[in-house]
């Protein structure tokens, strides 16, 4: 098993041909298909499918693609470590950013980073919550911003910001955010929520148990952007982080006010891995995360975020 196999099959399996993953790679298509073949030779195992629509990968095919990827994206990592420019950080960093977060953090961030650190590349995934910290735990990211974690003996948090949930409504409801909405009269309309085992959809759980009230939920779904959508087409209402229906209500398209009775607010954590040594890219862009959050705070580009008060705000260890 070699390089090149690895990137044959990754390719292949990234663009379904071998025609045009050999365009991709720069090689004619027998060789492609040498090395493929080889691969599985060795392994005593088809990893893919051989269809009139192309190739499609086998369930075998399927795992080792995925350990082929995260192996040729260590040794780029490796040798970004390794042959940096005197005097400067360079490598690959791959960071999490949640889904309701990402709009205001990552061009930021990429901006600061192509300014200060030119030799690190960044490769930003955005997720949900539980997306991210799988990811994290199976080492396809570096660090990520989570809600509501604490340290564990695998992983270290660090607080960064709380942010208030608010109840989201057509501009018609005429919410506004100096009059806070009791949990109760929310939850007497339909209500547009997160799945279930969404973080956010826990909060709401909690929330509506601490307030006894039952909810009527007319339609769940993972993604804010749909939630949105249903709301402003007349569904329901839901409840969101106002970072997340900030422009929405500047451009009168969606009303807001922060839930009350019981307040309810989430936490937003840098998380790393405990294990194994930090590259030094990994610490820059970190410390530009941070920075990048406590910007947003101070300047208030995130609506009802505040800092942690107490919590160690220094970079990494």
């Amino acid at each position: 098993m070699d390089i090149k196999q690895l990137k044959a099959i990754v390719t292949v399996a990234e663009v379904g041909s071998v025609t045009r993953a050999a365009e991709l790679l720069h090689l004619v298509q027998p060789a492609v298909t040498r090395q493929i073949r080889t691969l599985e030779q060795e392994l005593g195992i088809d990893l893919f499918e051989r269809t009139g629509q192309g190739m499609r990968l086998t369930e075998a095919g399927a795992t080792m693609v995925d350990r082929a990827r995260r192996a040729l994206t260590e040794l780029e990592r490796a040798r970004a470590e390794v042959q940096p420019t005197p005097g400067k950080v360079a490598g690959i960093v791959t960071v999490g950013l949640l889904e309701s977060i990402s709009d205001l953090l990552a061009e930021t961030l990429v901006t600061a980073i192509a300014r200060d650190h030119p030799g690190v590349e960044l490769r930003l995934m955005t997720a949900y919550s539980g997306h991210l910290q799988q990811w994290l735990d199976q080492g396809d990211v570096d660090l990520t911003l989570l809600y509501d974690l604490n340290s564990t003996p695998s992983l270290h948090a660090l607080p960064l910001a709380r942010e208030r949930l608010w109840v989201v409504a057509p501009a018609s409801a005429g919410l506004r955010n100096d009059r806070p909405v009791p949990f109760r009269e929310a939850a007497s309309h339909p209500l547009v929520m997160p799945t279930q085992g969404h973080g956010l959809r826990s909060l709401i759980d909690a929330a509506a148990v601490r307030a006894g009230s039952s909810m009527d939920i007319v339609v769940q779904t993972n993604s804010m952007r749909v939630q949105k959508q249903l709301v402003l087409a007349g569904h329901g209402w839901t409840v969101l982080p106002g970072v997340g229906i900030a422009e929405d209500v500047v451009h009168g398209t969606l009303s807001a006010a922060p839930l009350s009775e019981p307040d309810v607010w989430r936490s937003i954590a840098l998380v790393t891995p405990r294990a194994g040594r930090t590259p030094a890219a990994v610490k820059v862009v970190a410390g530009e995360l941070i920075q990048q959050v406590n910007s947003a705070v101070a300047q208030g580009r995130w609506p009802s975020a505040q800092l942690p008060v107490a919590e160690a705000r220094a970079g990494l260890e």
